[in-house]
């Protein structure tokens, strides 16, 4: 199995609820926006109550993994732009357009823009994995000639992407929204495929 990268990593184990999650709240003010954090926890019932807080709370919850007794689990702290919704790149794709795209062979590429956690946790089979903060710097990874198609959790970092590539020179890019938070097409995961 893939380990995952966290940023920072929180010790809950031993506590019961809602300690994991009094000490996740805490934790996660001291992360920068975008960051991942690790909570492990041996309370059974922690699963359902972080996944429940990160939601209630706009952070996103990537999942869990089970290590013997230990339960890891990963969320991602929210940035600014994702809980303002502001989209500005003019050329968009709906998921479903994407998806006929995928079907009908068209050569085409999908840029996943997310945190390589989210990542592995979920993702488009075939999708190319350029984290937001990592896209300048992994450029020569993408052709200007493609046809692009970004996605990211909710359409707000892939439409970020897609105004630096258009900046950079590339022509042919579209903005996937509302991206992996409502992806029903296939997809990959560490867990399995389906």
């Amino acid at each position: 199995m893939k380990r995952i990268e966290a940023n920072t990593v929180l010790d809950a184990k031993g506590l019961s609820c809602p300690m994991p999650i009094v000490k996740t709240k805490k934790e996660i003010e001291n992360i920068q926006p975008g960051q991942v954090i690790e909570v492990q926890a041996t309370d059974k019932g922690s699963k359902a109550d972080i996944q429940a807080w990160a939601e209630s709370a706009g952070h996103h919850y990537l999942g869990t993994l089970e290590e013997g007794e230990v339960l890891k689990h990963y969320l991602r702290k929210s940035t600014a732009a994702e809980t303002k919704g502001e989209i500005k790149y003019p050329h968009i794709s709906d998921n479903e357009t994407l998806q006929q795209r995928m079907e009908e062979k068209k050569d085409i590429v999908v840029l996943d823009v997310r945190e390589n956690a989210e990542y592995a946790f979920r993702h488009i089979p075939e999708s190319i994995n350029i984290p937001l903060g990592d896209l300048e710097d992994r450029i020569n990874e993408l052709n200007k000639e493609d046809e692009i198609y970004i996605v990211c959790r909710t359409g707000n970092r892939s439409d970020l992407a897609s105004q630096k590539l258009t900046h950079l020179g590339f022509t042919k890019v579209f903005n996937v929204v509302p991206g992996m938070s409502e992806w029903s097409g296939k997809t990959t995961s560490i867990k399995s495929s389906k």
